[in-house]
């Protein structure tokens, strides 16, 4: 067929305008599925890190001239990201050493969620250092010479903290630290960690003070020959931690009793899970079962507690303590140690009376006895450590504790 030479030409453009029209809408959805990849990385991208600025600037009036890392991440085992930052609701448990510190990280450690790990010592050190600093006025007014002001070392000691807690055990949805010293500058500690909340560990002082003589845990200032000077020195240390939780308020610190949670595991952990907005899970009550295993409570063999908490909850330790003070302390104790009144407990009472064991804790207890030797050999196979290197570790890492003055170093 012939065609006039304008329908020719008509009949071309015609042509080219369905082919572009046909192939318009597939570049359109090239554009719209390539764009929507685009974004989809950026965004996974800047969810791990890796497109998000090393830093932010902020200051103390809320604007953004001070270099602050706002954030960072671990990858688990699982492949899963765990990001950290000074806001997170990181976990404290504080108190005098030997008060229960060591059974309440186990039990934690034991919820699939959370993840204390062992004592470190290096937070409660690093916050003490910090306490020298702001006490000397050289030092202080040196560090304001330099241009380091309050928030950049806040800054600075936050991220320290936060590297130490996130990195020294396995990741994990709710990160704990069980430095019991922390506690003596717990308000500081809230300062650097607004959404931290505290557990604050109390026990009957003649059981903590029995327990670090019998055990020689060697602690500076406390006279492991003299049950009264320990028991002076245990009223003054628990009165500054006593102090710290009262002025951090009660939605950011919770005071535990060691007996009950000794006595009523179940309910004890009911509340504190509650407090700590964790969901209940029963493996809390269960921590002998998840020692040393993967994700689970990971023990020292430099920590006297160790040998204790691989056993399950039971009424071994509640009571060691009574006939072994020396009777002029024990009738003189209201006045040696006044915060045994202010805690609840009764300073004349010998033996006291705690309270109720529910049927489990019995039946545990029941079962440590009668199987002492089984008990004896799993403590030798799981710490694999003899006295020799066991008197030197602790004389090394407890020397410079001591709970009781708060500007004196940890």
């Amino acid at each position: 067929m012939l065609y006039p030479k304008d329908d020719n030409i008509k009949l071309i453009s015609n042509n080219s305008h369905q082919l572009i029209a046909m192939r318009l809408p597939r570049n359109r959805r090239t554009i719209i599925v390539g764009g929507l990849v685009l974004f989809t990385l950026i965004v996974i991208l800047f969810k791990t890190n890796l497109l998000k600025p090393a830093c932010l600037f902020s200051n103390s009036n809320g604007n953004q001239d001070k270099m602050v890392r706002e954030e960072k991440f671990v990858i688990g085992a699982d492949h899963k990201s765990y990001v950290y930052h000074r806001n997170m609701p990181l976990i404290f448990i504080g108190g005098v050493p030997r008060s229960g510190t060591t059974l309440m990280r186990a039990m934690l450690d034991a919820h699939p969620e959370v993840r204390c790990g062992q004592e470190t010592r290096v937070i409660p050190r690093i916050l003490q250092l910090r306490s020298h600093w702001m006490k000397s006025e050289k030092e202080s007014m040196r560090l304001e010479e330099a241009g380091i002001h309050k928030e950049v070392l806040n800054s600075a000691i936050a991220q320290f903290c936060l590297e130490i807690i996130a990195k020294h055990g396995d990741p994990a949805p709710r990160l704990c630290n069980k430095d019991p010293l922390t506690l003596k500058m717990g308000s500081y500690v809230i300062e650097l960690f607004p959404n931290a909340k505290f557990i604050f560990m109390v026990r009957d002082g003649r059981g903590t003070v029995h327990s670090i003589i019998s055990r020689k845990v060697t602690i500076t200032g406390f006279d492991l020959t003299n049950y009264r000077q320990c028991m002076q020195k245990w009223n003054q240390a628990i009165t500054t931690m006593h102090d710290q939780c009262q002025e951090i308020g009660k939605d950011r610190c919770l005071m535990v009793h060691y007996e009950q949670l000794v006595l009523q595991p179940k309910k004890s952990m009911e509340r504190i899970l509650q407090f700590l907005e964790i969901p209940w899970n029963e493996s809390v009550l269960h921590h002998e079962d998840f020692i040393n295993k993967e994700n689970g409570v990971a023990l020292s063999k430099v920590e006297r507690s160790s040998d204790q908490v691989i056993k399950p909850i039971n009424l071994e330790a509640l009571t060691k303590w009574v006939g072994h003070i020396p009777e002029d302390v024990v009738q003189d104790m209201a006045n040696i140690a006044p915060m045994l009144s202010v805690l609840g407990y009764d300073p004349y009472a010998n033996p006291p009376a705690y309270g109720n064991a529910d049927s489990v804790v019995k039946e545990n207890t029941f079962k440590v006895k009668n199987n002492q030797k089984l008990w004896d050999h799993k403590v030798k196979q799981l710490l694999r450590r003899d006295e020799e290197n066991l008197e030197e570790n602790e004389n090394d890492n407890n020397q410079d504790d001591n709970p009781n003055d708060v500007n004196e170093r940890t």
